[in-house]
């Protein structure tokens, strides 16, 4: 039995959500619904919109949740689609969006899903088990040059022509479609000068769930989004675990707290922008050392909060 999904910085996320009675929160990963119900059992008249795109998370959350069914609303989407939701849901605005880009424990501690190097199952990592394309077919789909440039940008590998070339020679024999397949490919080829407490396949196994389940494109268009649904004094705080995430996130916010952004060089603006953001963590809020003790997957976290102003 795979074990519950422990939140991080949940300390850090009262003190920064800026929680008021009466207001409307969405939790657009819900996952086991641990900050969720953080939320709702410090508050009482709050209510939490939570999403997530893992059906088998809604069916546990929602057993996680049931003494607290009045004031939940639970929803099996992509939080990319944020603004259908609550047009849906006949929601206007809200007064707070918590995203934690984490993979959940469950995701990764049941074999079946793929997500993990560490336990042998079917090569999968979709979040969404409806959604066509696993793992497996990217491997097949995709060009050398192409899966080169996944491996590269999102898994952040110094060495992507390598394990490329090691993949296809192993096509060559026989189909890859186990994690421990994989996992054993790039561990034969990766011969680091140097230790590391990083396993060879870590930053490919990265790169490739990031690519099936169009990570990255989804943060961005979700934080855009998010301009349009947050009231006055509302925050949005997001939780990364790597740097790609945290680095979409922290320019976002950047950007979002400027007013003119024209090149330096002309005399007047020609853009238009104003600021819509005004950046609460101007440095990202990690884990206490007492946290990463009780939970090592949180050591990885970075919490970036900011808050709707309206000009």
């Amino acid at each position: 039995m795979t074990k519950q999904h422990q939140s991080v910085l949940e300390g850090e996320i009262l003190k920064h959500l800026n929680l008021r009675e009466g207001s409307l929160i969405v939790d657009g990963t819900l996952g086991d619904g641990g900050h969720t119900e953080l939320i709702l059992k410090n508050t009482t008249g709050v209510r939490v919109l939570a999403i997530d795109r893992d059906i088998e998370a809604i069916k546990r959350a929602g057993k996680r949740l049931a003494p607290f069914k009045n004031r939940t609303i639970l929803v099996h989407e992509n939080f990319s689609n944020i603004k259908t939701i609550l047009k849906k849901a006949n929601v206007m605005s809200v007064n707070g969006l918590l995203l934690d880009l984490g993979v959940s424990s469950p995701q990764l501690d049941s074999p079946e899903r793929g997500f993990s190097f560490m336990r042998n199952g079917p090569l999968d990592m979709r979040m969404n088990s409806a959604q066509e394309t696993t793992a497996a077919d990217l491997l097949i789909s995709l060009s050398d040059r192409e899966l080169a440039l996944v491996i590269k940008e999102y898994g952040e590998e110094r060495y992507p022509k390598r394990i490329v070339r090691a993949i296809r020679k192993a096509q060559t024999q026989k189909a890859i479609t186990t994690t421990h397949q994989l996992s054993n490919i790039i561990s034969s080829v990766m011969h680091l000068s140097r230790p590391t407490k990083i396993h060879p396949a870590t930053r490919t196994f990265q790169a490739l769930r990031i690519a099936v389940n169009n990570e990255l494109d989804h943060i961005k268009k979700t934080l855009n989004d998010s301009i349009e649904i947050l009231q006055a004094s509302a925050r949005i705080m997001v939780v990364s675990f790597h740097s790609l995430e945290d680095r979409i996130v922290k320019n976002f916010f950047k950007d979002e707290e400027k007013g003119c952004i024209c090149p330096p060089k002309i005399p007047i603006c020609a853009c238009g922008h104003i600021a819509r953001l005004k950046i609460i963590t101007r440095k990202p809020v990690s884990p206490s050392a007492e946290e990463v003790q009780n939970n090592s997957r949180a050591s990885s976290a970075k919490m970036r909060v900011a808050e709707r102003i309206y000009v």
